[in-house]
This record gives C-alpha cells, sequence and structure tokens, in this order.
C-alpha cells in the first residue's frame, strides 16, 4: 500500500469522527477529510509536524506519555465543542503511536439515537460500505451480528453471518465484550486467520442503554501502519534535503572573512569591495578564471544592508539562449508548450529585496541583454506570456572573465547595458600578480580539504611550497586547489606534501623556484650546486671518486662541499 493510500485510507475518510494519528515521536502522520473541516487544519500543513505546534492543547501527547486510553472528555477549539477519545496503539508491547477521535456534541448524540430507529438506515449504511470497501460488522446487546458489509464478509468467507453470534464468526473479537460493557476499544491488535489488524468497537447507545456494538477494522495490515511512520519519516527527510537545496540557491555563503591573501594587490581590492557594499550601487567583477569573482559576490551582499534578503546567481553562459528569457523573468502557466503549471517564478523575482549575481555576462545574447536594460532602467519586469508588471528591488552585481570593452568595440555587447552594470568595477588579480598569497592559500587549502576528504594531512614541506610559489598558475585558485587535491590523494606514510606528489608540469623546471621572491645570488648559486652534487652521487651510487671526475672537481674539493652542504 502506497503513502497516499495510506493517508486516504477509506476507513477514516468515511467516518463521521474527526480523526488525528501520531508517532511515538508525537508528529502527525494521520489526518481524515472530517478533521480538516471539523478541526479547521490543512493536511499539507501539518503532516509530519509536531501534535503540539499545530494543536497545542490536543493533549494527545499525554497518550504517549502514559500509554493509556482517555475517553469522552470534552475539547474545545475555536469555540466548538467537541467529545474527544484518545487512544494509544499497541502490537503487543511495541508502542505504535495515538489516535484521536473529534465528536461534535450534537451530532455525535444525535448519530447514536437514529442508529437503529428506520430499518432502511441499515440499508443505506450497508450500500456506503460495501461501495468503499470497508471491512464493518454490528452486534447487538448479546453479541449477535445484525450486519457485515459485503467486503467483510468476503474476507471471511461467511456470506451469512447474520443471526450468529460474533465469536463463531471472527476469531479473537471482543464485539461482544463491548456490547456489554458498553467501553469503547480503539486501536486494539486482533489476528484473524494470521493477519494482524488493527480494530476499532464502539459501543452503540440508545436513551442512556447500551443496544449494541459497531466494529471496523481501521487498517487491514498493522504493517501498514509501521512502515507509515517510516514513510513519514522518509518524505521528512527528502523535505529538509529540498529545503536545503533551495537555500543553498538562495543564501550567499561566504563573508570577507573568508577571502584568504595579505598582498597588497588583495588589500586594495577587498577595501574597495568593502566600501561598495555599503551601497546599492552596481558592480561589475571581473577576472580570470578561478580568481575569486562568485566569492567575492557573496561577500559583498554579506556586508551589505540586503544581507537579510536572497542572494540569487545565475550563470549566463550555462543557459540555452532560449531558455534564458523565462529563466530570468520566469513564465505564467500556458506560456509556451511544456510551460509548468501555475507558472514559475524567475531569477528576479525570487532576488526580489536582495541580490542577483549575474555570472559570465559577456556570454549573454544581444536579445537578451536589451530586455535586461530595460528592467535596470524601469525596475520593473513581466513573467514570459503574462501582461502584470512587478515592480523589482534588486541589487546587480554582474561578473565575467571577458574583456567587455573589446566585446563592445566588436557590437557584441551592448556600450549602453556596460555602463549600466559597470558602475563600480573590481578587477580581481591572477594567482601569479599575488604570489605572497600562495603560502596561505596553500596551507588554508589543504585544511578545507583534509576536512572534507577525511585525510588527515601533517603538512606542506618548504620545497613543495617554494614550487607552488614559482609556478605561473593560469588556472588560478581553482586549479591550486586541485593540484592540493591530487597531493592529498598520493600522500606517503609520513603525511607531508612534498614536490614528489605535485604534477610534472609544477615540478619540471627544477631551478625555477630559485629565482621566485627576493633572493640573493649566491644563495641561489649555492641551492643548485647542492642540487647537482646530490644527483650526481646518486647516479655514481654515492663513488665519490667517480662524482668528482664527472663534475670535474678534486676530491679534496668535493669533500668540501660535502661538508659544507651536510652531504652524506
Amino acid at each position: 500500500m502506497s503513502l497516499l493510500d495510506i493517508f486516504y485510507c477509506r476507513v477514516f475518510e468515511e467516518m463521521n469522527d474527526a480523526v488525528v494519528g501520531i508517532d511515538p515521536k508525537g508528529k502527525i502522520i494521520l489526518i481524515n477529510k472530517r478533521a480538516q473541516r471539523l478541526l479547521n487544519i490543512d493536511y499539507e500543513d501539518s503532516i509530519g509536524k509536531m501534535i503540539s505546534d499545530v494543536m497545542p492543547f490536543c493533549n494527545l501527547l499525554r497518550v504517549i506519555e502514559n500509554q493509556k486510553p482517555e475517553f469522552d472528555q470534552d475539547f474545545v477549539l475555536n469555540n466548538e465543542h467537541f467529545i474527544v477519545n484518545r487512544l494509544p496503539i499497541k502490537n503487543g508491547e511495541e508502542f505504535l503511536g495515538a489516535l484521536a477521535l473529534f465528536s461534535d456534541r450534537t451530532q455525535g448524540n444525535q448519530g447514536n439515537d437514529n442508529l437503529n430507529e428506520d430499518g432502511a438506515y441499515n440499508d443505506v449504511l450497508n450500500t456506503i460500505l460495501d461501495t468503499v470497501n470497508e471491512w464493518v460488522v454490528i452486534v447487538d446487546e448479546n453479541g449477535i451480528i445484525k450486519m457485515m458489509s459485503r467486503a467483510y464478509k468476503e474476507f471471511l468467507r461467511q456470506p451469512n453471518p447474520e443471526g450468529k453470534h460474533v465469536t463463531k464468526v471472527i476469531e479473537n473479537t471482543r464485539m461482544h465484550i463491548v456490547a456489554k460493557t458498553g467501553i469503547r476499544e480503539i486501536g486494539d491488535i486482533q489476528e484473524i486467520m494470521g493477519n494482524k489488524m488493527i480494530a476499532m468497537r464502539i459501543p452503540i447507545k440508545k436513551n442512556g442503554k447500551v443496544v449494541g456494538a459497531v466494529g471496523k477494522v481501521m487498517f487491514k495490515d498493522i504493517g501498514d501502519f509501521v512502515s507509515l511512520s517510516k514513510k513519514i519519516d522518509t518524505l521528512e527527510r527528502e523535505l529538509e534535503y529540498y529545503r536545503k537545496e533551495f537555500d543553498s540557491e538562495t543564501v550567499a555563503k561566504y563573508s570577507f572573512k573568508n577571502i584568504i591573501g595579505n598582498s597588497s594587490s588583495m588589500r586594495e581590492v577587498k577595501k574597495l569591495a568593502q566600501r561598495v557594499a555599503k551601497t546599492d550601487s552596481n558592480v561589475l567583477i571581473t577576472g580570470e578564471s578561478g580568481t575569486g569573482k562568485e566569492l567575492f559576490a557573496h561577500a559583498i551582499h554579506n556586508a551589505s544592508s540586503r544581507r537579510l534578503g536572497p542572494f540569487v546567481k545565475l550563470n549566463c553562459a550555462a543557459i540555452p539562449a532560449e531558455l534564458l528569457e523565462s529563466e530570468l523573468f520566469g513564465y505564467e502557466e500556458g506560456a509556451f508548450t511544456g510551460a509548468k503549471k501555475g507558472g514559475k517564478k524567475g531569477k528576479f523575482e525570487i532576488a526580489n529585496s536582495g541580490t542577483i549575481l549575474l555570472d559570465e555576462i559577456g556570454d549573454m545574447p544581444l536579445r537578451m541583454q536589451a530586455k535586461l536594460l530595460r528592467v535596470l532602467q524601469e525596475k520593473e519586469f513581466e513573467r514570459v506570456g503574462g501582461n502584470i508588471i512587478q515592480n523589482l528591488d534588486v541589487r546587480i552585481i554582474a561578473s565575467t572573465n571577458r574583456n567587455l570593452e573589446e566585446l563592445v568595440e566588436d557590437r557584441k555587447f551592448r556600450e549602453d547595458l556596460y555602463y549600466r552594470l559597470n558602475v563600480v568595477r573590481i578587477d580581481l588579480p591572477s594567482l601569479w600578480q599575488r604570489q605572497d598569497d600562495i603560502k596561505e592559500l596553500a596551507v588554508a587549502l589543504k585544511k578545507e580539504l583534509t576536512k572534507r576528504l577525511g585525510i588527515y594531512v601533517e603538512g606542506i614541506s618548504k620545497e613543495a611550497l617554494e614550487y607552488l610559489q614559482a609556478y605561473r598558475w593560469p588556472g588560478n585558485i581553482r586549479e591550486l586547489q586541485n593540484v592540493i587535491e591530487r597531493a592529498i590523494n598520493l600522500l606517503d606514510s609520513d603525511l607531508i606534501i612534498k614536490p614528489e606528489h605535485l604534477p610534472k608540469k609544477i615540478t619540471k623546471n627544477k631551478y625555477r623556484i630559485a629565482f621566485s621572491g627576493n633572493r640573493r645570488l649566491k644563495t641561489v648559486l649555492e641551492e643548485i650546486e647542492k642540487d647537482i652534487i646530490i644527483e650526481c652521487l646518486k647516479k655514481n651510487s654515492g663513488n665519490k671518486n667517480k662524482t668528482s671526475k664527472a663534475l670535474g672537481v678534486s676530491r679534496v674539493n668535493l669533500y668540501k662541499k660535502l661538508e659544507k652542504y651536510k652531504i652524506k
């Protein structure tokens, strides 16, 4: 049985009582239509939530704690008076949850008084029960079956049970006991023909006297009720996942604290970005791929007065030109073939009162540039296929790794749009232009990646850092991150990133590292000389006589250099 089938189980939908069910944790797992109408509870908003949040005074949690039933309790909600019965649901010692059944005072009394008043009522009830395929039985005060639904008869293989004592027809029944005691039983586990079911038994009263009882199989398989809680938990986890996914698309995750670098060029750029964050002006962020343009956009939003509003990003290069308009401005139902029922909000509508990042703006088609320019000028837009003008209050941050001035000259980018976006321009330096930051960035990336990969790394060797600082990094920070991640996966037992863990493209020019930074020529030459001696010794298997001949120096001179450089 599917989750939808369980929720809308006809057992409950045909009941005159409002039914609310919870699992052992107090989460609502069942609401019938009568409860939605009578108690004014919305199914969509309530299912899966705690009963204390939806109905604070329901007291159903008390049944969870005590695991004892409560009958004929007064309950007031929205100035309406009800009689409520609260029942624990058990399977032996296993506690499965609790149910609350709410009856309108006047309607409930009228229903009992009229139950056996007219013989035609039984025919009507039989027709209803047969139509909805329910398992129901009615007995008199002596336990004699007066009526049984057709579906129940077929299951029991009893075509004519009327007139027989209920114990002769239904296995493990307690209907005759309820008809004697007048005490209702709801949520009782009953085994019939090897099937464990959840049953309810309600006494029928007339003029204060018990005249019979009605029994109903609430769940034909106890597994349905047990799986209900598990399925609700699964749905709740999925909902939480999609909520987080939505939040990740509309929340800026980074601030200026996350921007690493203390070089003069980075200090200047961060200072400008922090100043412009305090205004509402449009910002154009330029720089090579991998320099951190999106990171700066996040930080500007989080440092602005719009930080509590949404932060929405759109990659203009990643979306086909024919879909870009509907992605930006949304569309109405029926706007085009395949349009979603009810329409869809666009990025601008979602970003209202916040910030929108138009990444790779240089790749936006000219047709869309004209539409975007109108939105920026008029501060309003319409959905595709719509005719309602919506006002817009959003800050624009655009970013690109392309030369917009050249695109304007080549008539591939609108000049008027360029000046609209280029109110404040932030040019991010390449990683090669900020060599002083490479060490700090490498160490920070190492910490971040070790946490994500779950691999402990002791550190990065001095030699490896020198190679990293000497490389030109055409892929900038993104390439540095990939190199560090690769090195972590190739680590030795000493857990230190060394030159041999770096790609050959970084280490192939061995002596290039000698000229990184402000270093004296003598120091550089000594390091080169030491490396050459070590390599020559390895080549000659440590034979110093062969090494001195290969290097063209005397053995005495070689020994002096070995002592000087502490080579063993």
